[in-house]
């Protein structure tokens, strides 16, 4: 390798670790908090969460279920409507979706500003009823 290209990459890789964010470990620290979540029995586990007003979490939801299940977050009113809904299947979007039998899947969200008590679900047949819900407090 060259000298001139050696001294070209130096300033490139330092901004990207600057300015990228800071990286240890391998894990690159943005300060979003990861949350795994094990869907497992027609299950959330954990099934208490706990996250500060205003946070951003991302959740890495593994399904180790052969069916299919859903991941929504929101309140009791958010949870009725998923209930009665017809939507068999969630484009990933915050809080809301799919994770196929067998899968991995990410969602990012946002957390209200104020203490609130949000309910995780999963709303495909029977499922709800079944008892596949989770609390989450904000707070």
């Amino acid at each position: 390798m060259n000298t001139t290209r050696l001294r070209a990459s130096v300033p490139v890789a330092l901004l990207l670790l600057v300015g990228g964010g800071a990286v240890w470990g391998g894990v690159l620290d943005t300060g979003v908090r990861t949350v795994e979540v094990l869907l497992r029995y027609s299950h959330f586990e954990p099934d208490v969460i706990t996250v500060e007003p205003g946070e951003t979490v991302r959740f890495v939801v593994h399904n180790g279920d052969p069916i299919d299940h859903e991941f929504i977050i929101g309140d009791a009113a958010v949870q009725r409507a998923h209930e009665r809904g017809t939507e068999s299947f969630h484009a990933p979007r915050p809080g809301e979706m799919t994770v196929p039998a067998g899968a991995t899947r990410e969602t990012t969200y946002t957390f209200p500003p104020a203490p609130a008590t949000l309910i995780l679900g999963c709303h495909l047949p029977s499922h709800y009823a079944y008892g596949m819900r989770a609390a989450i407090t904000v707070g």
